[in-house]
């Protein structure tokens, strides 16, 4: 398969670039559709409890949602201010759409008792469709807010609630994610010029990402017509659609620069390239593939759609790479004639195309032959200037004392992921918010100027027709209830709002929502609100988890042989991805959760994490992740099937890969880095979980765990059963026949 993409590609490469750029424009012109019709929910599991109980709800209410006006930061009782009170929530009663808005000053406990800050809250009449519920909740707010220039400022007015605080949250983690992308990407294109020394090469990467992004678009847009999709996942289109384009462009080019120096024609260079580089980049592909269609295991659009999206980008990114990428070096490769610096860092790329120096080509040429003599004899130092050697001299150290660096690291990466342990997770309120947005300055004004519980989302029960008289009762006695208020629906239902201690779904809320369900047994009583939705997620999880981590777990395994034909190294590379993994989302955990250092990021402590953030760190830095395992593994392993010396191929692995590795990981960290610049909590939690599982994967884990694991491990890190091992042989993806001097020497190694 990879020899036919590679003879299309460089056959016909302006019909590969035709198609393409086609794609291109249709994606990025139609495909963008899709964020016409994204969902910013993601605790709503279908036909749970909490969304079965909702949806009753919402038939048998004659009111629909509700949202609230707060008047605040002056003299609330001043006459200028009551007369534009009144005014407003005169001409909002006469709004279409809206079924009651409370008179501040005629009705109890809306007026704060400091007289700084009162309350308006407005409700709408059900059955509206989205359009017409977005027509008149925009209209209404915009004549509320109308109050602060009526009196000249005197006092401010922040508008929002249930059917507002979603798209603020929405369009909040929207803004943060473009303004990310605006300052990082041109950072990108000057680190890539850094690393290349050329502007043809170092837009290659970004042109493969926006191919790969433009594909992702329209295909979710099929998805749309079928399922919803969530705002997040378009997010994760983009940062995981970056990342893997970059990664796959550094590789190939990078090989294509090795495969120049040791071929004139450049076809053959680039065949050659597709033919060694090009299968890792499709097994890394089919690897971020497979651990983000564990995703689909869940009923939840939030984490269906985060999969599909990802799948999606993962899948077009791996084709732009196999397709494009040859094509564009086809053409230009010609141009792109590598050239040592002799200054450390320096570009690898220039033009116009003339041929290496015969320096360059000569170190380059026995570049393998002072790698094998650094592994056999490792106290010898590596040349200076030789490529790759700073790497060498990394798998080196890792070779001299194996059992120390994997104890070392390995206690690290496990104090740091020890916060894990504690990790909660909230759908999150109006405090993930910046403080200059309206729901947050209607969060803080409600709980600075009024008692504890004002404001905050109730826990809804439903005590249907023909249940015991007495069970309302005994749910209204239930401790951690700070007020209940009764209602009776046209169909005889009685319905409970419970408001909670602390916040909607906090502690508090949920553990006063599984006492309701322990209590009602088989009474017919629902739950519904905030706290039921994240209970019943966290029960989806608990149900559907087991499922998804073995479908990921089974499905990695059988790649990774597949890549390697070994049975330890799989496990090896799971465990040590597990533990770059688990550092990372500890340390969120420590800044965001329990609060160190997060006011240094712009956020705070909220006591737990936002819903969205865990499942987009886990998804999108475990593919990375195995990216970069892959990429190292591949070049093991063709040092491996040549020399059969395992001390050799980790020294060759490392100095032929540690490069790509770096640099892959220095671009990710940037634009990861860059959605720590906004101020929205579950943005700032993504970017530094991503920043951390970046830095922390390719530098602690791949350049010295995996070494020294590697080590230990000895010759039995390629280690299969012989039927094993003549199943990979005649059907895994393999760069050749592995030779009989090396299958007996792998024989032996077992006894």
């Amino acid at each position: 398969m990879l020899a036919t993409l590679a003879r299309t590609a460089t056959r016909r490469p302006r019909t590969v670039l035709f198609i393409w750029f086609l794609l291109l424009a249709v994606g990025l012109g139609f495909g963008t559709r899709v964020f016409g019709d994204l969902t910013s929910t993601v605790e709503d599991v279908p036909g749970s409890e909490s969304v079965v109980a909702d949806d009753l709800l919402s038939r048998l209410d004659p009111d629909g949602d509700d949202f609230t006006a707060v008047v605040f930061g002056g003299p609330v009782r001043a006459a200028d201010v009551r007369a534009a009170v009144t005014g407003a929530v005169a001409d909002v009663r006469k709004a279409p759409g809206i079924s009651v808005a409370a008179d501040p000053y005629r009705t109890d406990g809306l007026v704060a008792r400091d007289g700084k800050a009162l309350l308006i809250p407005v409700t709408l009449k059900s059955g509206l469709d989205d359009d017409a519920e977005e027509d008149v909740v925009g209209d209404v707010a915009d004549r509320l807010r109308e109050i602060g220039g009526a009196v000249d400022g005197r006092v401010d007015v922040a508008v929002s609630g249930d059917p507002l605080l979603g798209e603020q949250m929405g369009g909040r983690a929207q803004e943060d994610v473009a303004r990310a992308e605006l300052i990082t990407l041109p950072a990108v294109l000057v680190v890539l010029l850094l690393i290349f020394g050329g502007l043809r090469a170092a837009g290659l990467p970004l042109l493969v990402a926006l191919s790969g992004v433009a594909g992702a678009f329209l295909t979710l847009l099929g998805f749309q017509q079928v399922t919803e999709i969530s705002v997040y996942a378009v997010q994760v289109v983009t940062m995981l659609g970056l990342g893997l384009a970059v990664d796959y462009a550094l590789l190939l080019v990078m090989r294509f620069r090795e495969e120049r120096v040791r071929e004139d024609d450049v076809v053959r260079a680039v065949r050659a390239t597709v033919a060694h580089a090009g299968r890792t980049v499709l097994f890394s592909g089919l690897t971020v593939a497979v651990c983000l269609s564990g995703l689909v295991w869940f009923p939840s659009p939030f984490l269906r759609s985060m999969g599909l999206a990802a799948g999606a980008v993962v899948v077009v990114d791996m084709l732009a790479a196999l397709t494009l990428l040859p094509a564009l070096l086809t053409l230009f490769g010609g141009r792109m004639t590598p050239r040592e610096r002799r200054s450390r860092g320096g570009g690898w790329f220039r033009f116009p195309g003339r041929r290496a120096p015969r320096k360059a080509r000569t170190a380059a040429a026995t570049s393998h032959t002072a790698t094998t003599e650094m592994a056999t004899a490792p106290e010898a130092a590596a040349p200076a200037k030789a490529p790759g050697a700073f790497f060498a001299r990394l798998a080196l150290f890792s070779l001299r004392r194996p059992l120390a660096v994997v104890v070392t690291v390995v206690a690290g990466l496990v104090v740091l992921a020890l916060p894990v342990f504690g990790l909660r997770i909230e759908i999150g309120d109006a405090r993930q918010l910046p403080h200059d947005t309206e729901a947050r300055q209607l969060h803080d004004a409600v709980h600075a100027h009024y008692p504890p519980g004002t404001g905050t989302d109730t826990v809804d029960v439903l005590i249907r027709p023909g249940a015991d008289p007495d069970c309302a009762r005994k749910i209204r006695a239930l401790p951690g209830v700070t007020r209940v208020e009764n209602g009776r629906m046209t169909d005889g239902t009685i319905l409970l709002r419970l408001t909670p201690r602390g916040s909607a779904d906090g502690p508090e809320a949920t553990r006063l929502v599984e006492r309701v369900r322990d209590l009602r047994g088989t009474e017919p009583v629902e739950v519904t609100g905030d706290a039921a939705r994240l209970v019943d997620f966290r029960e989806m999880l608990a149900d559907r988890a087991p499922w998804a981590v073995l479908t990921v777990l089974a499905g990695l395994f059988a790649l990774l042989f597949a890549f390697t034909g070994s049975l330890l190294s799989p496990l090896r590379t799971l465990l040590t991805t597990l533990l770059s993994l688990g550092a990372a989302l500890g340390v969120v955990v420590w800044v965001f959760q329990d609060g160190h250092g997060a006011s240094l990021l712009g956020g705070e402590g909220l006591g737990a994490l936002s819903l969205t953030a865990p499942p987009l760190i886990i998804a999108i830095a475990f593919g990375l992740a195995m990216d970069y395992e892959l990429f190292i593994l591949a070049r093991m392993r063709e040092s491996w099937v040549e020399t059969g010396d395992h001390r050799t191929a980790i020294v060759s692995g490392l100095r032929s890969s540690g490069r790509v590795v770096s640099c892959a990981a220095l671009l990710l960290a940037i634009v990861f880095g860059g959605f720590m610049t906004g101020g929205f909590s579950p943005i700032l939690q993504i970017g530094l979980g991503l920043t951390l599982a970046v830095l922390i994967d390719a530098t602690v884990v791949r350049m010295f765990l995996v070494p020294a694991a590697m080590a230990l491990l000895g010759r039995r890190a390629w280690w299969a059963p012989p039927g094993l091992r003549r199943l990979h042989e005649r059907y895994g993806l393999s760069e050749g026949p592995v030779p009989a001097a090396r299958r007996d020497s792998t024989t032996m190694s077992t006894r």
